[in-house]
């Protein structure tokens, strides 16, 4: 695997934890009990990468040309292939997205993401992992998605799921408009634990008492964290983490090896924001 970068920054973990906890506001009385489950989204939760189902809807409606889905295939493919998250990768990818953020509103983004999760993305769930979402709600647990993408999409997907929470990247925003830059960073490897760690402190959860799930060995440190975590769709890595460490695995693909669709999960959440508000900014040219 290639070096996270946020494991090499714990004061920018923190920072970015703790923005993503902030953003999700006030949930502490949505359930009773002390016990969540957090679930990662992309190839969890979801076949593939929420932001590559996303540029297809937008490809169905003419706004992001094939050429644009190809070039984004093709750059999934060669994540997949290399088994590399690697930081120039990611910190390109968080630089491009970015400049296409700059200036846009967050409505204007929010209602597209609306539009497109109904349309292409909400048939994408996967069953099994719907089955767990339906089993810890009907425990009385609350329910919270940790992801690196953009918390306007996370947020999207909590509602029409009827989660409690979703904690994703944070872009910036003044006044309703985004600003260029992110509150801290991507959501991603220790980032993720910060953030849970934020919200139990804040919300009284019991870590100790919750579950997460995730098919990356790069949320190896929100997993480690709580009392009962549980491997989804596992790469190598995290596959043999958890056999070694007696944790449960669950498998929703139909054919375990067969290679899965869309960006690391990194990747993904850095350009999400770039190709919604990339799509906005073409549709208003004159």
């Amino acid at each position: 695997m290639g070096r996270d970068t946020s494991r090499g920054d714990h004061g920018r973990a923190a920072i970015t934890g703790e923005a993503a906890a902030a953003a999700a506001g006030n949930t502490a009385g949505a359930a009773a009990g002390p016990a969540a489950a957090f679930f990662d989204v992309d190839n969890t939760l979801m076949r593939g990468a929420s932001i590559y189902h996303f540029a297809r809807g937008l490809a169905a409606r003419d706004l992001f040309t094939t050429r644009d889905l190809l070039r984004f295939a093709w750059g999934q493919m060669v994540f997949r292939f290399s088994g590399n998250e690697q930081a120039e990768h990611i910190n390109a990818a968080r630089e491009a997205a970015l400049a296409f953020v700059a200036g846009h509103d967050v409505g204007d983004l929010v209602a597209l993401c609306e539009e497109i999760y109904d349309d292409t993305m909400a048939d994408r769930i996967w069953e099994g992992a719907r089955r767990l979402v339906q089993g810890h709600l009907a425990g009385g647990h609350r329910v919270w998605l940790v992801t690196a993408t953009p918390v306007e999409l996370a947020d999207i997907i909590k509602r029409r799921m009827g989660l409690t929470g979703a904690l994703g990247t944070v872009a910036e925003t003044v006044d309703g408009v985004y600003t260029g830059r992110l509150v801290g960073d991507l959501l991603h490897g220790d980032a993720k634990a910060e953030a849970v760690r934020a919200l139990a402190a804040h919300d009284g959860l019991d870590l100790a008492a919750c579950t997460a799930y995730s098919d990356s060995s790069n949320d190896l440190p929100l997993l480690s964290m709580v009392g009962y975590p549980n491997a989804v769709n596992p790469d190598g890595e995290l596959r043999e983490h958890a056999e070694s460490n007696g944790w449960p695995i669950h498998e929703f693909r139909t054919h375990r090896r067969t290679l899965r669709v869309g960006v690391p999960a990194a990747v993904a959440g850095a350009v999400a924001g770039g190709v919604a508000v990339g799509v906005l900014r073409r549709r208003r040219r004159p």
